[in-house]
């Protein structure tokens, strides 16, 4: 599969090197909003001017977008789906709907599939959860995340006007998870699960109180729980909070029995070093997915869920009943 990178951060980066590891995927290049000659690719990859995209179309088979869940990604995803098959890692879960709805129109009107919110949460945590709450209807799901780096988060804490970089830490409350693994089905609120640490680098002069106040008041993001909001240097972000970790659990807790007397609780833990490198690798495997449903006609949006799973692997159907089943 003939793959392009368009954006290239954190998360441009990752899929780069996850594309190198894997054996049917070729980098067609990387495309980019800043100056091509300022980009250099980890692996030597060549780089082009994102305005040139379209030049490349009969090039690739699947664009991976890299960019933003706050302003990027929703205005990207759709317009790319008009020319390209797409995958994004839309994380913005009480707007994927939305998102849904306008890339699915763009890619049926322009015949392409595309596949947004693809990462681990939302993505392979969604189909724990899917799975999980199938096995046990009769139960509750539960979602933990970090302690880590948001990406999604700390992405919209630098959009904010005044602020030159941020960091955005999810924390789950242990007490919490206690609780839920006990299997005594609590109900937790949002302010009950997670607190948020920001550590954030103002610009001189910039109104601190005000960049705090945007901060804790940020609808889907912050104003459902308590969050701090710490004022860092650039060299103390530079050698306090270089690396993105993260990482989190997916638990259901349910009850079988004919009078629901066995408690069962299923637990999905990831704990990651590189918060893109793992979200990149999780968009590589999907890719191989739609570039084999777009061969087989497919068109419009999908999500995890409408992915098989074999679709995802390099092996053929026999080598996985070999190896795998």
């Amino acid at each position: 599969m003939k793959l392009a990178i368009y954006g290239y951060g954190n998360l441009g980066r990752g899929v780069e090197c996850a594309i190198r590891q894997a054996r049917d995927a070729e980098l067609v290049g990387v495309f980019t909003r800043r100056t091509p000659e300022s980009v250099k690719p980890l692996t030597g990859a060549p780089v082009f001017a994102a305005a040139d995209l379209l030049q490349y179309k009969d090039k690739i088979d699947l664009v991976i977008i890299c960019g933003g869940s706050a302003t990027d990604l929703p205005k990207m995803t759709p317009v790319l789906a008009r020319d390209f098959n797409v995958i994004d890692s839309f994380d913005t879960h009480a707007n994927i709907p939305q998102h849904f709805d306008a890339v699915d129109a763009a890619a049926k009107e322009s015949g392409h599939i595309a596949l947004i919110s693809c990462g681990w949460d939302p993505g392979m945590f969604s189909l724990n959860r899917l799975y999980a709450s199938s096995i046990l209807p009769d139960g509750a799901d539960y979602t933990f995340w970090g302690r880590g780096v948001s990406q999604g988060h700390s992405d919209a804490v630098r959009r904010i006007d005044g602020v030159l970089d941020a960091r955005q830490y999810t924390v789950p409350i242990e007490a919490a998870l206690d609780a839920v693994r006990s299997g005594t089905m609590p109900e937790l609120t949002a302010r009950q699960k997670h607190l948020r640490e920001c550590y954030v680098v103002a610009a001189e002069g910039a109104d601190k109180a005000r960049i705090e106040q945007e901060i804790k008041e940020m609808p889907n993001y912050f104003a459902d729980y308590d969050t701090t909001v710490t004022f860092i240097t650039k060299e103390e972000m530079q050698r306090d909070h270089a690396s993105l970790p993260h990482g989190g659990f997916v638990i259901r807790t349910g009850k079988t029995g004919l009078n629901k007397e066995h408690t069962h609780v299923i637990e999905y833990k990831l704990k990651l070093d590189s918060n893109p490198e793992f979200t990149a690798s999780v968009l590589v495997a999907f890719a191989r997915a739609m570039c084999r449903k777009a061969a087989r006609g497919e068109t419009g949006c999908k999500t995890v869920f409408d992915v098989a799973p074999a679709d995802l692997s390099p092996l053929t159907g026999p080598e996985l009943r070999a190896h795998m089943l």
